[in-house]
């Protein structure tokens, strides 16, 4: 078993509680074909006599081939017309639940994903999390004892015109824990409301500095090692408020409730600044896979010791796809009992969770009872082994069109959109955006022709104005000013000719707008230097 029944106290109770879930992700290793199809009727059940599904003739007893011929796989922009309806305050547009509320994430738009929540899609999300926790206790009893903080963004931000609530998924699921957990918290919920980013900062690290914190989640690494750095960059105000039991400093003038004020405590500094060296961590969760080993590596210097690292799962607003159970490379067994999978190979084919091969890559479309029907979530997934008959999963990458390292999910649309702006009529023979990898990341643009010399900041300001995500890692700091680098002319020109002479089909080769890892990077710096 995945999580067998034997195991220190803590992990045994909460295995009591989470028993259903427990016997649902055993069920997808052995009989993933009968779990999948009853998730599907679910939320047939759940769509028939909505608009949705009066329009692609949808019924519960239909099975999954007659499914996926009334249902064409979907993006975001494909699906907006009924999701547009939800923002609107409309019901029975997707599903006949009620959509409780909407999360916001970033779109490949200029406005934000407003994804839709019901309880049902809630339930399965809270299983998942149930499991993941089960894992983390069974390796770690220590992390029952102490605090448990979690880095989030708010669960309600605003609501629609129609009344409809929005915010984050971090912040929802933070506020949807068992209250057993939730009193664990070490920091006041009002305080992730602060709209002030470096108040916020300061307050949270206020707040979590005077309680013995033994997990520490939030999805991204560098937001981790942000927080390390914070900490010694405000240790003198730190300290006067610790020692004062006050909340000054960057964070003096916020407006926090009676309570949140009468818990602020007095306690003695530390003398030395690293995370491990006050807080008795047993766990740092956030991703491993992806992009994130580069950060992650950088953890234990950050943290003044080596802290054991769990991968928070593959896992996005959408929704919870596959639960990491152990502490290894960010491989997680797919969750089975919770959305209906499909994988879309590189030909083109669609598969089932079922129907996988070790070592294949995938893109990921799922359906989920809050009203995502065949969504094209673009995530591309490896296959690194099977529980049983339900695929290890191991998260690479965003799809091709998207380059996102702290989650801002910047796509070649809103590159073309922005850079477009920033040269405003200049001579550019091309552009290329990558990542600069750093401790501070930060977005990188090499071009080849003269822009002009506002052209960063105006840039800066047409991102930020076009991705929320963008915006909200630079105002936070996980992100630096992005940066320029020059190609010598004729580096698009020689680019393309060592791909045709590499074998690539001269129609088919187009100049590379994003590059998505260091090689790529490379070929482009190396057909610069090529001026002969």
């Amino acid at each position: 078993m995945l999580l067998p029944d034997e195991g220190n106290g803590p992990y045994r109770v909460l295995r009591g509680f989470a028993r259903d879930a427990v016997d649902t992700l055993e069920r997808g290793c052995e009989e993933p074909e009968r779990l999948q199809a009853e998730r599907l009727r679910f939320i047939l059940r759940g769509v028939t006599g909505t608009t949705f599904g009066q329009e692609h003739g949808l019924a519960p007893d239909m099975g999954a081939a007659a499914f996926r011929s009334a249902v064409p796989i979907r993006t975001y922009a494909e699906l907006s017309p009924w999701l547009d309806r939800l923002a609107e305050g409309e019901q029975q547009v997707l599903t006949q639940e009620r959509v409780v509320q909407l999360l916001k994430t970033s779109g490949t738009t200029g406005r934000p994903k407003l994804l839709p929540v019901t309880r049902s899609w809630e339930r399965v999300v809270a299983d998942a999390q149930a499991l993941w926790r089960l894992g983390l206790v069974r390796d770690h009893e220590g992390a029952t004892k102490g605090k448990a903080l979690a880095v989030v963004s708010p669960a309600v931000e605003g609501h629609t015109a129609a009344g409809v609530p929005y915010g984050s998924n971090t912040g929802r699921m933070h506020a949807r824990q068992p209250w057993i957990v939730r009193l664990r918290y070490p920091v006041p919920d009002e305080v992730f409301a602060l709209e002030d980013p470096v108040a916020r900062t300061y307050a949270v690290l206020r707040f979590a500095l005077q309680a013995p914190v033994t997990t520490w989640t939030t999805a991204n690494p560098s937001t981790v090692l942000l927080l390390c750095r914070k900490l010694v960059e405000h240790r003198e105000a730190l300290a006067r408020d610790l020692g004062d039991g006050t909340l000054t400093g960057p964070a003096s003038g916020v407006r926090l409730s009676w309570w949140a004020r009468r818990a602020l405590q007095r306690t003695d500094p530390p003398d030395d600044w690293r995370p491990a060296s006050f807080w008795p961590l047993v766990s740092v969760n956030c991703w491993k896979a992806g992009p994130a080993p580069f950060f992650v590596k950088r953890l234990p210097e950050a943290l003044g010791a080596e802290v054991p690292v769990r991968d928070v799962g593959l896992t996005a607003s959408e929704g919870y796809f596959a639960i990491p159970l152990d502490e290894g490379d960010g491989r997680a067994v797919a969750w089975l009992g919770g959305h209906v999978m499909e994988f879309v190979g590189r030909s083109g084919e669609v598969l089932w969770a079922w129907q996988l091969e070790e070592g294949a890559i995938y893109r990921l479309v799922i359906t989920t009872s809050a009203g995502l029907y065949r969504y094209d979530l673009g995530d591309l997934v490896e296959v690194v082994g099977f529980a049983g008959r339900a695929p290890l999963l191991r998260f690479l990458r965003r799809g091709n069109n998207v380059l996102s390292i702290t989650g801002e999910k910047l796509t070649e649309d809103q590159l073309v959109i922005a850079v477009g702006q920033a040269l405003a009529g200049a001579e550019a023979t091309g552009f290329t955006a990558a990542h600069r990898l750093a401790e501070v990341p930060a977005l990188r643009i090499g071009m080849e022709g003269r822009p002009p010399p506002d052209f960063l900041a105006v840039l800066e300001q047409a991102l930020c104005a076009t991705n929320i995500e963008y915006r909200e890692k630079r105002a936070s700091g996980r992100l630096a000013a992005p940066e320029l680098v020059l190609f010598e002319p004729g580096t698009y020109e020689r680019w393309r000719a060592a791909r045709v002479a590499e074998g690539a089909p001269e129609g088919q080769v187009k100049d590379p707008l994003l590059a998505l890892d260091e090689a790529a990077w490379a070929q482009l710096v190396s057909a610069s230097r090529a001026t002969g």
